[in-house]
This record gives C-alpha cells, sequence and structure tokens, in this order.
C-alpha cells in the first residue's frame, strides 16, 4: 500500500459486515444491536442480520449552545426517562443558565420522539437488561455521541456493553474503552479527509432508506422486537 493511499469501504453495507464477522467471535448473550441514526443504520443492519439479533435505535441528540449551535453543552438520551448528560466546563464558559439548557433540552426530547415514531412505527424500544447491547455507528470523530449513548445503555442494566464502528482515530477509541466493554473497530486512523474520506459510496440517507432498512430487520426477526 501506498504510504498516503486511503483504506475505504465500499460502503455502509460492507463495514457492517465486516464488523459482523468479527463480532461473531465474541460469544455475546442474547445480543441486540442499537443503531445510531442515520449512518448507523445501514451498517448495523449487517451486523444485526449476522448476529440473528433484533435491531433497535438508540437516539442521541446534541444540547448546543444558544449562540453556538454546534458547541455541544451535552446530550440528550432516549428512555423512560431520558437521559441528560452535561458539559459542566462548557456550560460554565459559555455562561448558559439551567433555564436555557432545560428549553433546548425539551426541544431536542421532542424531535427523539418525533424520530422513532417515524423511524420505528409503534415498535417498543428493546430492553438491554441481562443482554449484550452493541452500539453502531458508521464512523467516529470525537465520539461525544458515542460516549452519551453507552453512558445511558450501562445504566440500564445490559450483561455486556460493546461499541462497533468502522473507522475512529486512535485517541477517540481509548476514551470510549472507559465505556463499553469492548470496542471493535476495523480501521483506527486519523481522519484527514473526515468519516466519508474512508467511503467509496458514504451517500447522505434519507428518512425513506433508514425506515426501509428498519422494518426488513423487523421482519427478518419475526416482525418486532423480543421482550
Amino acid at each position: 500500500m501506498a504510504r498516503n493511499e486511503i483504506i475505504r469501504f465500499a460502503d455502509r453495507t460492507e463495514a457492517g459486515r465486516l464488523l459482523g464477522a468479527k463480532l461473531r467471535g465474541l460469544s455475546l448473550p442474547r445480543p441486540v444491536i442499537y443503531a445510531l441514526p442515520r449512518g448507523g443504520v445501514p451498517v448495523a443492519a449487517e451486523i444485526a442480520e449476522a448476529l440473528g439479533a433484533p435491531l433497535d435505535l438508540i437516539l442521541v441528540r446534541k444540547i448546543g449552545a444558544p449562540q453556538q449551535p454546534e458547541l455541544a453543552l451535552g446530550a440528550v438520551v432516549e428512555g423512560n426517562p431520558p437521559e441528560t448528560v452535561l458539559n459542566r466546563d462548557i456550560i460554565a464558559l459559555t455562561g448558559t443558565d439551567e433555564a436555557a439548557i432545560a428549553a433546548i433540552r425539551a426541544r431536542e426530547v421532542a424531535e427523539i420522539n418525533r424520530r422513532r415514531a417515524q423511524y420505528l412505527a409503534a415498535r417498543p424500544p428493546i430492553d438491554p437488561r441481562g443482554r449484550a447491547a452493541v452500539v453502531v455507528d458508521d464512523g467516529l470523530a470525537t465520539g461525544a455521541t458515542a460516549r452519551a449513548a453507552l453512558q445511558a445503555l450501562r445504566r440500564r442494566g445490559p450483561a455486556r456493553l460493546v461499541l462497533a464502528v468502522p473507522v475512529a482515530p486512535p485517541e477517540t477509541l481509548a476514551a470510549l474503552r472507559r465505556e463499553a466493554d469492548e470496542v471493535v473497530c476495523l480501521l483506527e486512523a486519523e481522519l484527514y479527509h473526515g468519516i466519508s474520506g474512508h467511503y467509496v459510496d458514504f451517500h447522505q440517507l434519507e428518512d425513506e432508506e433508514v425506515t426501509r432498512l428498519l422494518d426488513a430487520a423487523a421482519a427478518r426477526h419475526g416482525g418486532g422486537p423480543e421482550r
């Protein structure tokens, strides 16, 4: 391989198949696969098929600073009730008060509820208690969203918590190994060209494609999640 050659996956489906092959060797107890939408869904769908596992979503929304929405004050993760992970250092730096955080959080919870209804219709969330919970995305940069998802799932009592991604920087993976029992990554690499630089096809997924993949996974697994 040439020194500057970038290793690329054909698409998210290929990355999912490769991850599924690696995960089959872990002997995971009653696994349930949690995709971070949208990009994580095609990857996770292949893993779910490889493991004969149900596919669900773990919906996370960033709580952005009022004047700098790209600056994360924290994140809210779906649940009953939804769980909030806050970055107190950034909150102090921006001077954002609790009322503003609560208002932003409420908007993001509403968006989480809208997305679950749109993507999964009436299918209820799968309880990870006593099972292997596998969190999947199509790649990580800072890992902030994955960290929030892992922390929220950990509190729900899985027997084993696994993070599975095709590509991520070594420093991000090192931090997330403190949150998961196991981290499976096909390619540890600096993202000089972003996550998309490691895919030939990294198209923007539309809601219809996400819904179709989730419906197909549910049909393969008997029409609905295991309880």
